[in-house]
């Protein structure tokens, strides 16, 4: 009686543990899916982390390119800006002594011709004035034998004049313009020893180096040049004159 009900109590058993262990390897597979839902997430926000720097880091290597590219461009404007002001430079300055190709000739006529300096006790007040500013209109209307004879005219007659350097100056510029190397070179020399510390001094350098070189004297230029740039290093005319000794 007993022994048909051994079977059905094994198949019992048999099933009962089968349906178990199914029971557990679904529950384990389930575990393992939210694991790896799990270990997605963790990647997938990583890997978001990593692509966010690499964006930045691509980002700020644009920036630091497009700085080089304007620190370049503003270097370049720069340059350029030095080189207009020191050509506007040299135009200023050799606005009176570089005109090479025009006209050069005249201080002994010029002196010759010159009215006789007139007694000082005789003299307007306002005459120095008058003459100093019509002698330097005749230079800016390009008239520069009747500059240089007014500008002679001027020195001999207002010796104490505070004028007197300027005179010179543009006297000798005159005297450049019409060719009378020796005239003008006498004039700027005397602007640049008696009047060292007068604004005009640089400028009379270098325009004595001009004559000298007019006359093929490159040694004695290349003195006066050197002469500038020890006194007046800072100067406007000490450019000009690096300029040419480089040449």
């Amino acid at each position: 009686m007993f022994r048909p009900l051994l079977p059905r109590l094994l198949v019992g058993l048999l099933t009962t543990l089968a349906f178990s262990q199914a029971h557990a390897g679904l529950f384990d597979d389930e575990e393992a899916r939210l694991r790896i839902n799990q270990m997605r997430s963790e990647y997938n926000a990583r890997l978001d982390k990593l692509e966010a720097g690499a964006r930045a880091q691509i980002e700020l290597a644009n920036q630091i390119e497009q700085l080089k590219t304007e620190i370049a461009r503003l270097r370049g404007e720069n340059e350029v800006l030095g080189n207009d002001l020191a050509n506007a430079n040299k135009r200023q300055k050799d606005f009176y002594v570089d005109l090479d190709n025009r006209l050069r000739k005249i201080e002994p006529q010029a002196t010759a011709d010159a009215p006789p300096p007139a007694p000082a006790a005789a003299l307007d007040p306002a005459a120095e004035s008058r003459d100093y500013e019509a002698a330097l209109t005749q230079l800016r209307g390009g008239k520069y034998r009747e500059a240089a004879i007014g500008f002679v005219s001027f020195t001999k007659n207002y010796p104490n004049s505070s004028f007197q350097p300027n005179a010179h100056f543009w006297c000798a510029s005159a005297l450049y313009q019409l060719k009378d190397n020796a005239g003008a070179a006498e004039h700027y020399a005397k602007v640049a020893s008696q009047w060292p510390d007068d604004t005009r001094a640089p400028d009379a350098l270098l325009g004595l180096a001009s004559t000298q070189q007019a006359r093929n004297d490159n040694i004695a230029a290349t003195k006066t040049l050197e002469k500038l740039l020890a006194r007046y290093p800072s100067s406007s005319a000490a450019t000009i004159a690096r300029q040419r000794l480089k040449k």
